[in-house]
């Protein structure tokens, strides 16, 4: 099936409407960093074990906030100038090390090939031998430490050009300055220890938080079917949908990738009559899908094949 041909199942004037972008959903960008920062600021002065690792738990909650903002910036929809959008997901990835352009690159190409053999996403899918169980769990458990090695080194090598590069050694030269002037001031300060903590324990937790995230969206989806198909909305709750800032409505952004995030609800039931004759994947939270993910392990395209014939066989008695 040809990726690049998404299905257009949404009237042109209520797409129109869609489309349309408004500057004060975005307000909660600087509330989202407000939280962020009293978080991290309450963890830093409480005596308390239990409140500094609430805190550090909120932290990694809220980092999946900006980074599903970022990810609104490599569809440029974020904001209306596309410098802004650029702007913002340089800035927002500093703390986590991986560049935005690697960032947009890659995802953008998973949108073109999604769930097919050139997305360059879909690792979970294999022969379901050692190494693709290794690099299954690897993913859930150390997946941030993967992440970073993929999107710095790997990815770059497979696929950047001259202008790629250079705005990838900027980003991580910028990284370098930042994160590395940070550290040599706490480190002068006497305060390195706590800072590291501070950093990296809530960023670990954004990892783990990802990873259930990333892979709820299309583990056992079917194979090389489409954007729609092979995509999983994930109902959840309206509070992980307003601070995750709609990334769970996940198979109408890849039918619709320059719909703002604000506004994917609204597609979703646009597309509800679409979703049920197509029988497109819809589950109710997260953590089920996981932990099936967890039991399963790693995809084969004939398991694949036969849980897909399965479950229609199941749906047409």
């Amino acid at each position: 099936m040809n990726q690049a041909a998404r299905t257009r199942v949404c009237a042109p004037a209520s797409l129109k409407e869609l489309y349309r972008h408004n500057w004060r959903p975005n307000l909660k960008i600087p509330l989202f960093y407000g939280l962020l920062g009293l978080a991290g600021y309450l963890a830093w002065v409480t005596p308390s074990p239990w409140v500094r690792w609430s805190m550090y738990v909120g932290m990694g909650y809220l980092w999946m906030s900006i980074v599903t903002f970022m990810h609104d910036c490599t569809h440029d929809v974020l904001f209306k100038a596309r410098w802004k959008n650029w702007a913002f997901g340089i800035f927002s990835m500093i703390p986590l090390l991986v560049t935005f352009i690697s960032f947009k690159e890659d995802h953008l190409e998973h949108h073109r090939y999604n769930r097919s053999p050139q997305d360059p996403d879909a690792f979970t899918m294999g022969q379901r031998g050692v190494l693709d169980f290794l690099l299954f769990y690897a993913y859930i458990v150390v997946g941030g430490i993967l992440t970073i090695l993929q999107f710095t080194v790997i990815y770059p090598l497979q696929k950047f050009d001259r202008r790629q590069w250079l705005i990838h050694s900027s980003e991580v030269l910028l990284r370098i300055v930042v994160l590395g002037g940070l550290i040599v001031w706490a480190s002068r300060q006497g305060v390195l220890a706590p800072l590291l903590q501070l950093w990296l324990v809530p960023a670990y937790i954004f990892s783990l938080l990802n990873s259930v995230r990333f892979i709820g969206e299309h583990y056992e989806t079917p194979w090389d079917a489409g954007q729609m198909l092979g995509t999983r909305t994930i109902i959840s709750n309206q509070t992980n949908s307003f601070f995750w800032n709609n990334i769970n409505y996940h198979i109408g952004h890849h039918i619709y990738p320059g719909v703002p995030w604000y506004n994917l609800q609204k597609l979703h039931a646009a597309l509800q009559s679409e979703i049920a004759r197509t029988g497109a994947v819809v589950d109710a939270g997260y953590w089920g899908v996981f932990f099936k993910a967890c039991r399963r392990g790693p995809e084969s395209m004939q398991r694949n094949a036969d849980r897909t014939a399965g479950q229609t066989s199941s749906g047409s008695h």
